[in-house]
């Protein structure tokens, strides 16, 4: 079986050792162990082609993405694994005087980065930003360097994988701004399956309903740098 996945610390990512892991990758280990499916594969792959190798049956099963209405005529989506609000990779100095979607909408020369089809593209739009600010990158890696070197103000993605990243990769002169809940609140991500995968959904459902919010899924999502209350908002 395969499960496809992207570059994007803490959720999913290549160790040192050249293992994939993350929160998500280890959860998804965590579910299809219990369900007695031991041939599982991950296969890296870029955000915009999550969906689509769903539906073309190149994997069975994504890690965690925001189970949007739109993405729900194309997938099914398990429960939710997670809940996170939106955060900005900014360079330091500029921190203070960027303190979320709507400092773009107020000042037309900023430049935004995000990634192809992600959800915060979308609300960013409706908060105000033009489509003139938008720099669209295909990875994480590719917007963050934008943000180092320049090219871009700020990239928009989850402020918790802009901390893996950060701590990661130990850049210098990068910092997170926290998205205000009044500009976008916490939302669900989940596993996606293809439309027609009911019964794999239903069973990761069964294990994930029994597991997440104990405390072996809490030192789960510790390792990774997650807090008690982050697991709260899920459940």
């Amino acid at each position: 079986m395969k499960v496809a996945y992207l570059i994007e610390p803490p959720f999913n990512y290549v160790d040192e050792a050249g293992e994939v892991t993350g929160c998500d990758v280890e959860l998804a280990r965590y579910a299809l162990d219990k369900l007695g499916i031991d041939d599982v594969e991950f296969v890296e792959t870029e955000f915009a082609q999550l969906l689509p190798g769903l539906a073309r049956n190149d994997w069975q099963m994504t890690t965690g993405l925001f189970a949007s209405p739109e993405r729900r005529h194309v997938a099914l989506f398990s429960r939710p694994i997670w809940a996170l609000p939106d955060g900005l990779l900014v360079r330091a100095a500029d921190a203070e005087h960027i303190a979320g979607y709507r400092s773009f909408a107020t000042a037309g020369d900023l430049k935004l980065a995000v990634i192809q089809e992600q959800i915060q593209h979308v609300t960013a739009l409706e908060l105000g930003v033009t489509p003139g600010q938008f720099r669209v990158f295909e990875t994480y890696t590719d917007a963050a360097q934008a943000v180092q070197d320049g090219t871009v103000n700020a990239f928009a993605s989850v402020a918790q994988a802009h901390q893996g990243f950060l701590q990661r990769r130990a850049a210098r002169g990068l910092a997170v701004v926290n998205v205000p809940l009044r500009e976008r609140a916490p939302a669900f991500g989940c596993f996606a399956f293809a439309r027609a995968a009911t019964d794999l959904r239903y069973r990761v459902d069964h294990v994930l309903n029994t597991f997440i919010g104990g405390t072996e899924h809490r030192l789960l999502m510790k390792a990774f740098g997650f807090a008690d209350t982050d697991v709260d908002r899920v459940l």
